[in-house]
């Protein structure tokens, strides 16, 4: 995982021009066009690398995301704040070739979550001080997610509760930086991604229009309380679930003839469309789809880590057929049982396939481990030393993989990791110029 970009100076920040862009989707989206963006939520480098390419080679704008999780101020799981994150991305941008102007920073999920074992007010201190670092690094999509409960609380939080924390978060937002450009998504799919109950026919249920509609009236409610009823028409995004998910070993595919009725409540407020979490792994039309439904901003993730992880993994079987394996798997398995707590509680204790190959991609965490990284090191070493032949690569690799790479520039290895990344992120950019009416 990346550290601080050292020596990379802050860019200016652009708001307005990012802002309209986004409103720019979003207003078309209300219109009635099949329109989104793409919300690439990583911070892998190879991931962020792949997806900033695909967005300048077909010039589209591309949302880049991190979450509380893995970016605060005390630096998260990744080793990065808000402002390193932000060079991170401008400075990879800048290497690459890739116009800043198409790239949009978002914050994820921001509130008390990464300190819940913490007292209420303990939390939330820790949370006013993550979104003032967000929104002074030049991070101009902001999430307010406060929904989950701290010690002594609920596990989830009624509305009033939730938006009353946001409305305090949206404030301190508001006075660590100019708002002129500053867009909120507010609300969260509930229960959390992995934990969605099915119905009768097997499919995830949405959330309801009422439930949707109570989000809206608390947050109007805490906001205008609050004396923040400006920033309404700022709010862009509301999180609801449409019917998507997945489970380790499974997609619930979005129902594809079902409307939930969602996209009515978003056009309720000014400005506002509706935001899809845990997208990954749908076939390719429940993307304009979500679209059509009121969805403008869609999330990714875990599908295009598990990509990174199957290009290696292919590389690695690629290896052992010409006689210079690396062992990657073996090592990722030692990596991942010596410091199990991000896999135990979703994978079965001996379930080695779904550590490997679960679409959950818990392995994700496990990459930046020294062991892991000098593996990986050494697999690119010995694929950049001696070239894997075609017929090799057909073993391990989708013809439409190989066909990316080929039109791709860089050393071989670099070239398949970046076309397999980018194959599981093309649905997103369905359409012309982010979507399109027919």
């Amino acid at each position: 995982m990346p550290r601080a970009h050292a020596g990379r100076p802050l860019p200016p920040f652009k708001r307005p021009r990012v802002a309209e862009m986004l409103r720019d989707i979003v207003a078309r989206n209300r219109a009635g066009a099949a329109v989104a963006v793409p919300s690439v939520c990583s911070a892998q480098p190879d991931v962020l690398r792949a997806s900033m390419l695909r967005a300048e080679a077909l010039d589209r704008p591309l949302v880049i995301e991190a979450t509380s999780n893995q970016v605060n101020q005390d630096g998260g799981y990744t080793g990065m704040t808000p402002a390193d994150f932000a060079g991170f991305v401008w400075g990879m941008a800048d290497d690459l070739g890739v116009d800043r102007a198409r790239l949009v920073l978002g914050g994820d999920h921001l509130g008390p979550q990464a300190w819940r074992k913490l007292p209420a007010e303990v939390a939330m201190d820790k949370a006013r001080t993550l979104v003032a670092d967000y929104a002074r690094a030049g991070f101009a999509k902001i999430h307010l997610d406060c929904s989950e409960g701290c010690a002594g609380e609920a596990a989830q939080l009624p509305d009033a509760v939730t938006a009353q924390r946001s409305a305090e978060l949206a404030r301190v937002c508001e006075e660590a930086m100019p708002p002129e450009g500053l867009l909120y998504v507010i609300g969260t799919e509930v229960p959390p991604p992995g934990g969605a109950r099915i119905d009768e026919a097997g499919d995830i249920p949405a959330t309801t229009p009422a439930a949707a509609a109570a989000t809206l009236a608390a947050h109007q409610g805490a906001f205008e309380a609050a004396g923040l009823a400006e920033i309404i028409p700022r709010v862009a995004g509301l999180v609801v679930q449409p019917g998507v998910e997945f489970s380790p070993m499974q997609v619930h595919h979005l129902p594809m003839d079902r409307d939930p009725g969602l996209r009515e409540v978003a056009m309720s407020w000014p400005g506002l469309c509706l935001e899809a979490h845990s997208t990954d792994y749908q076939h390719p039309a429940a993307y304009p789809r979500l679209a059509a439904l009121g969805f403008a901003f869609q999330k990714v993730g875990p599908a295009l880590t598990f990509a990174y992880r199957e290009a290696l993994y292919a590389l690695d079987a690629a290896l052992v057929i010409a006689g210079r394996a690396v062992g990657l798997i073996e090592v990722m398995e030692e990596v991942m049982q010596a410091d199990p707590g991000y896999w135990q509680g979703h994978y079965a204790e001996g379930d080695r396939i779904a550590r490997h190959a679960g679409l959950a991609d818990r392995i994700r965490y496990y990459w930046p481990a020294p062991k892991a990284q000098a593996a990986v090191a050494e697999l690119r070493a010995r694929v950049s030393e001696a070239p894997l032949p075609d017929p090799l690569l057909w073993q391990v690799f989708a013809p439409a993989v190989l066909d990316r790479a080929e039109a791709l520039s860089g050393p071989q290895v670099q070239r398949l990791i970046d076309a397999q990344i980018q194959i599981a992120l093309d649905p997103y950019f369905f359409g012309d110029q982010g979507g399109s009416d027919d």
